[in-house]
């Protein structure tokens, strides 16, 4: 009896240690563009199937234009040919570059700093939300102007031809908004936009870590390619409900060259379309953002995976 207590106590001591093993993080700091390098790669991979133009177009859509997603993607195609689903594509990379560099960098800067300043205790999922939040708000005002650029681009096919702006690329959208509109035309709509960015992030950062956590937790999973995926398409579900009204009023507002107070503008689309609007283009917008969002943090643990190799990290202790 006393030889089998002892045999069940090492059992749970080692499961124990293993638990604590897999859990564990890499004491190290990583470089501070490692975000926005992973986003951009997958919006690359990404853009051909990128559904975020039919998004767009469905939000802002005329009376006379098709009311479906499929119809909408079947009209792209017809009219503008496969290219039409690449429109925009340098507006996204300038996105990512800004807008993601900058949320994930200060993010995982705040994180790591918590970690330290509590012995090596990760922070609760409260504070994880409080940390993408605050991360998220600052990187949607530093890439604002790309997403303005970014969301006229896509919406400018769906203009009547003598409506368009016909930007040549990101940055010529960038002059031509300065010279025509203004520079302060760069900050259209950042207030929505940037609260967007801070739950987007908390919907994205902040649940990654810990769907992570617990598969690493709770499952026999380990810290690998399948745990990632997983963790990174329920924090792309949870991302895309939790942003879909702010994502309408964004667009709307950014789509416009006239000003409009966000809550006239949320009283008028309330009034004309009832309580369905916050969910509008919500079906592509999830179709978007879990692939970008898999692809982003696959692509971000690669990123860390290589540095810890290059640094002489051993991969097993973490």
């Amino acid at each position: 009896m006393t030889s089998a207590t002892q045999a069940a106590s090492s059992a749970q001591l080692h499961a124990g240690e293993k638990k604590k093993t897999k859990q564990r993080a890499p004491a190290m700091r990583y470089p501070f563009w490692f975000g926005g390098s992973a986003s951009s790669m997958a919006a690359c991979v990404t853009h051909p199937l990128d559904l975020n133009i039919v998004k767009v177009r469905l939000q802002t859509r005329k009376p006379d234009a098709p009311k479906s997603m499929s119809g909408t993607f079947a009209h792209i195609l017809k009219n503008d040919g496969p290219l039409g689903l690449y429109t925009g594509i340098s507006a996204s990379l300038l996105r990512q570059l800004t807008y993601s560099t900058a949320r994930f960098g200060i993010y995982e800067e705040i994180k790591q700093r918590y970690i330290r300043s509590h012995d090596g205790k990760e922070p609760s999922f409260p504070a994880l939300i409080g940390m993408a939040m605050a991360s998220g708000f600052v990187g949607g005002v530093a890439g604002n102007f790309a997403d303005v650029i970014n969301v006229r681009m896509q919406h400018d096919a769906a203009l009547p031809p003598a409506e368009r702006r016909n930007y040549k690329h990101a940055v010529d959208g960038m002059v031509r908004m300065a010279r025509e509109e203004g520079a302060l035309s760069w900050f259209r709509g950042w207030l929505p936009n940037s609260c967007r960015a801070a739950v987007m992030t908390a919907g994205q950062l902040a649940t990654y870590d810990t769907f992570k956590r617990l598969l690493l937790d709770y499952t026999p999973m380990g810290d690998t390619l399948t745990t990632h995926f997983t963790a990174s398409f329920l924090a792309g579900l949870a991302a895309a409900t939790a942003t879909s009204p702010i994502d309408v009023i964004k667009t709307r507002v950014m789509s416009t060259s006239h000003k409009q107070g966000i809550l006239h503008l949320i009283s008028d689309i309330n009034r004309a379309e009832g309580i369905r609007w916050m969910f509008k283009g919500w079906v592509p917008s999830f179709l978007r953002l879990g692939p970008h969002t898999i692809c982003t943090f696959v692509f971000l643990e690669m990123h860390r995976k290589v540095y810890r190799k290059v640094k002489g990290v051993d991969e097993k202790a973490t």
